[in-house]
């Protein structure tokens, strides 16, 4: 390898090589130093008159933000050193220099837009603040798995191409599949209950889906990333609710105790209650009436305002950021979610809620065929368009439900990040396309 240490792992040691970036370089008279930086941290690099190299000075000199170099040398303790060590160079190689000035100022104390920063991504991408952003989600991810292996679930992985839209609605991106149309799925929801009819109990996917949505909100994005899950023989969607609690709180648990460095550069605080608060419908009517929202009721359910006000309200009254919203009126589901058989205006549907913002949507699933064709007839789509899903549901099918949580709006929304993009690698919206 050419490296033998990353900058964490340095202690003082006779002879070490770390490579990385030149995140800064000072020339002071008889002393130089560069800060190098790896993806584990950063490491104080101190060349001093008459104990390094006249050629060493010499490549201190010369050395530009963002190069990437090779040092070898002595690592030493050094108390007023950052992290208590630095290293004496015997050598210092460019591996790779700098063709023409930085797009972007790579500095957290100068404030650079979005859009710039968007641009010219893979350099932003190098600055601690972000990265940590996307340990702390790649961790997410992994304790998600984690807690779902733990309890019985197997991860599938359902397409991403469909021959017929997911859900009714224009919202679709539609691409040439051969000699035909296919569509971008919105959710990987059908397949994934297909996976249940097919006799797989326990499963989740995780995975990419895509809205065609002309939303340039910060809230957003064309292209996202959910951890869907699914399970049968559930007695209804107090089963789902208590699994995606549970499954949230083992997350943030573990969360807080391997990304402690990383939470604190976000002030990443939490209010969470042992059981989330559910609200339901009809009874949040009156709610939202006291909030001074008036949705039609048995129709609507709120608006993006209404959102906003219900996480305050949840947060002063029951002192919890998460919570769930139960009930949702049928006129603005989908056709797959199963109603109440004595009070059909409503739907066994559920939103997992964070600080005011959806998490996920789920719920128990309809798995009778007639009501399925019933509801489908119902929400005027042509029976043509789901009777290749539901047809299996003739054959036998527990009852199921299940949930896709949004990993970017947890992300972001965990954080305190002013915009979902910020959580994304290289997000995809109505205007952004590239790099």
């Amino acid at each position: 390898m050419m490296r033998t240490h990353l900058a964490s792992e340095l202690r003082p040691e006779k002879h070490v090589k770390v490579g990385g970036w030149v995140d800064e370089v000072r020339v002071l008279g008889s002393i130089s130093f560069i800060l190098l930086r790896d993806g584990s941290g950063s490491i104080q690099v101190t060349a001093k008159k008459g104990a390094a190299d006249e050629r060493i000075f010499e490549t201190i000199k010369g050395l530009k933000k963002e190069e990437v170099i090779l040092v070898e040398g002595e690592c030493v303790e050094n108390k007023t050193a950052k992290r208590g060590i630095e290293i004496i160079p015997e050598s210092i190689r460019v591996l790779s220099d700098i063709k023409e000035v930085l797009p972007i100022d790579m500095s957290t104390k100068i404030e650079t837009t979005l859009e710039k920063r968007l641009d010219a991504r893979c350099l932003d991408l190098r600055r601690e603040d972000k990265q940590a952003i996307f340990k702390i989600q790649s961790m997410l991810i992994q304790e998600m798995q984690a807690y779902l292996k733990k309890n019985g679930f197997i991860q599938v992985f359902t397409p991403c191409l469909m021959g017929v839209a997911s859900e009714s609605g224009s919202e679709v991106f539609t691409v040439n599949y051969y000699d035909r149309k296919a569509f971008l799925r919105q959710d990987p929801q059908l397949h994934r209950q297909l996976t249940i009819a097919g006799g797989f109990e326990k499963i989740y996917d995780i995975g990419p889906s895509w809205r065609a949505e002309l939303s340039h909100t910060t809230n957003h994005l064309s292209e996202h990333r959910t951890c869907a899950v699914e399970f049968a023989f559930i007695k209804d969607e107090y089963d789902v609710m208590k699994l995606e609690q549970d499954m949230v709180q083992f997350v943030l648990k573990r969360l807080m105790k391997d990304c402690k460095d990383e939470l604190k550069l976000f002030n990443a605080d939490l209010l969470v209650q042992k059981k989330f608060p559910v609200l339901e419908f009809p009874k949040l009517y009156d709610i939202l009436n006291e909030l001074g929202f008036k949705p039609v009721a048995g129709k609507e359910s709120y608006s993006r305002e209404g959102e906003k006000a219900l996480g305050d309200y949840v947060r002063e009254k029951y002192k919890s950021d998460f919570y769930f919203v139960n009930r949702f009126p049928f006129a603005e589901k989908p056709f797959y979610v199963m109603r109440y058989d004595d009070e059909p205006t409503w739907a066994r549907s559920t939103d997992f809620m964070f600080r005011g913002i959806e998490l996920s949507s789920g719920g128990q699933r309809e798995h009778r065929y007639e009501k399925i064709i019933e509801q489908a007839k119902m929400k005027g789509m042509p029976l043509n368009s789901v009777e290749w899903f539901a047809r299996f549901f003739k054959y036998g099918v527990p009852p199921h439900g299940g949930f896709a949580l949004g990993l970017e709006r947890l992300t972001m929304r965990l954080l305190n990040l002013p915009n979902i993009r910020e959580a994304v690698l290289f997000p995809r919206d109505v205007d952004r396309l590239v790099p």
